[in-house]
């Protein structure tokens, strides 16, 4: 996802040249690959013929294509080569890889001869001009201009540019040609619905298992069946007829995007939502080019615009990605620091998340580490020019931890405050308090999916909260939340030893409820016991916390020290402290 239609077209193309081989069926094609302009040469006047291809198609013409061999291309088309002809695979012709190379020569004569500059590939229905823009040489782009490529062509896949393209690699000589050739920076790519993409993918794969399972049925069902080659190919045309017929349904129009973003999200795919509509400047910000953003912007890119997927604005997209020095200059340049996506995330809150990015099976950003600007500074530039630090998050943002997500927490409703806290970082609480920010605010519940613990009554006597109510506090934030409900040890990351002075602050110079309940009915003792945290929980008994308190789950303080999930070691010291200080063990150790 993050490297779009120019990285996998370069996995395609890498497909169809390592698949060429020498064969003495294709002299001239062996010839041209290995770059030999006196054989080539010496065939064409023995008569050989130039357009034999390779096994894959390769053709000599392709050959010095790729190799950027203006002689060996001159001598080929002299003698009648053709200049159609395409790869097996991706159906590429030599203008493509001509362009590709970056080799203005070869274009330029391939050009001449009558070579198409609109035709496309079957991999992503590109032209020339987009494989241009990817190598970045502007000569390339000039003559293909020149021959009447339109500046604004959009490849099949996800609706690029070529401006795009030269944004995704940082080619700035690129981008200055396309610009002075009228290319509009305000389109955006493709948006899809990823709900609706995963509905069609399992339609697709329902029907491939339909055709295999009537040709089972025909073999009479015995155990040991294969399909053949034949009719698993029959099975996988049928998917695809499938994904075809249903094609229009991933797509999303923009204007339907602010309703879905006010539906209620149910797994991975809801929370992502629609992807796509990137513009050139959106796809030049995400991988940090500095230089490449600020002449989209001469070119007239609007600071402010959002994708049209998620509604992510040029200094959000920065900020998430750990640009922090690029999120300033953008600042400094005018751009809005409260334009939330459809998330609610604003750059603020990014700025800290970023910084205590989860550990997650997909690896997180890290450009935040080599940037002049610290998470610090980049708040307190957005505080000090209006960002509001009591914004909310209005569903749990997805790329905190991936599907793989072991925080067994909700952050819907977390504002930068809460963030901070459960960073357990006092200094950036102690920045968003001087700039105005509430230390109350909770996340909001989420419509309950499935019921974990006992069933009946709820155990602890509290009074119940309806969806949209409030559910974790910044001092169950700080204190653990998750730790004795998941996997979160394996994956939190926060101020090391933050734990008691982030508690400390909330409640000291804060005022925080020792005993505030969130919506499982959880106090800080029973976050900070599912930790083993023997000094945290002195000290919120000290400040008058109840260690007796009894989850919605029937869990005690002592039930969370005790093995509460699978594969979570009970901690025994724990254990006897809170007996001790008169909590129940009901013995419930999953671990054990």
């Amino acid at each position: 996802m993050r490297y779009g239609l120019a990285g996998r077209l370069t996995g395609a193309l890498a497909l169809v040249l390592l698949m060429g081989s020498a064969s003495t069926s294709s002299p001239v094609a062996d010839a041209a690959m290995r770059g030999d302009a006196e054989t080539v040469q010496s065939l064409v006047a023995q008569g050989e013929d130039v357009d034999t291809p390779q096994g894959d198609g390769m053709t000599a013409l392709h050959w010095a294509a790729v190799n950027g061999s203006a002689d060996i291309a001159r001598v080929l088309l002299e003698a009648g080569a053709d200049h159609s002809a395409v790869t097996r695979n991706g159906d590429y012709a030599p203008l493509h890889l001509a362009a590709r190379r970056g080799s203005a020569d070869v274009v330029e004569l391939l050009l001449k001869a009558g070579a198409d500059v609109q035709r496309r590939t079957s991999t992503g229905g590109v032209t020339a001009l987009h494989m241009a823009a990817g190598s970045g040489d502007p000569a390339t782009l000039q003559a293909l201009l020149g021959a009447g490529a339109n500046a604004d062509v959009v490849e099949e896949a996800w609706g690029q540019t070529a401006l795009m393209f030269a944004a995704s690699a940082g080619h700035v000589p690129a981008l200055r040609t396309l610009l002075e050739a009228g290319a509009d920076p305000s389109v955006t790519s493709r948006v899809v619905s990823l709900p609706a993409q995963q509905a069609v993918d399992r339609a697709a794969n329902q029907r491939r298992d339909e055709v295999l399972a009537r040709f089972h049925e025909e073999a009479g069902s015995p155990v040991s069946w294969r399909p053949t080659p034949e009719q698993v190919q029959e099975a996988v045309k049928a998917a695809q007829e499938v994904q075809r017929s249903m094609a229009a349904v991933a797509a999303e129009p923009a204007e339907e995007r602010e309703q879905v973003a006010g539906e209620e999200v149910v797994g991975f795919s809801g929370l992502v939502g629609t992807q796509g509509g990137l513009t050139a400047l959106l796809h030049a910000v995400r991988e940090g080019y500095s230089e490449a953003s600020h002449l989209l912007l001469e070119g007239g890119a609007d600071i402010n615009q959002p994708s049209a997927g998620d509604g992510t604005s040029p200094i959000l997209m920065a900020t998430i990605n750990g640009h922090f020095d690029l999120a300033l200059e953008l600042l400094d340049e005018g751009a809005d620091p409260n334009l939330a996506n459809d998330a609610g995330a604003l750059p603020l809150f990014a700025a800290i998340n970023t910084h205590w990015a989860p550990r997650s099976r997909y690896p997180q950003q890290l450009a935040f580490m080599n940037q002049q600007a610290t998470y610090m500074e980049v708040m307190r530039r957005l505080l000090e020019a209006g960002a509001d630090p009591n914004a909310q998050l209005s569903k749990h943002l997805w790329f905190m931890s991936y599907t793989f997500d072991l925080l067994s927490v909700d952050t819907r409703g977390a504002t930068a405050f809460w963030r901070a806290a459960y960073a357990t970082d006092v200094e950036a609480m102690k920045l968003l308090v001087e700039f105005g920010a509430d230390p109350n605010i909770p996340t909001t519940k989420g419509a309950e999916r499935r019921r974990r613990g006992p069933a009946g009554p709820d155990p602890s006597g509290l009074e119940p909260i309806p969806t949209g109510g409030p559910a974790v506090w910044p001092i169950h934030a700080a204190s653990g939340v998750g730790y004795g409900e998941g996997f979160a040890g394996n994956a939190h990351r926060h101020v090391p030893e933050g734990w008691v002075p982030a508690v400390r602050y909330l409640v000291e110079e804060l005022g925080a409820d020792v005993n505030a309940r969130d919506h499982n009915g959880y106090s800080p003792v029973h976050h900070a016991a599912a930790r083993g945290d023997n000094e945290l929980i002195l000290y919120l008994v000290e400040k008058g916390a109840d260690v007796t308190g009894v989850s919605r789950r029937g869990q005690t303080t002592v039930d969370m020290a005790n093995g509460p999930v699978q594969r979570i070691s009970p901690f025994p010291e724990t254990i006897a402290l809170l007996e001790s200080l008169g909590a129940k063990n009901n013995n419930r150790c999953l671990s054990c």
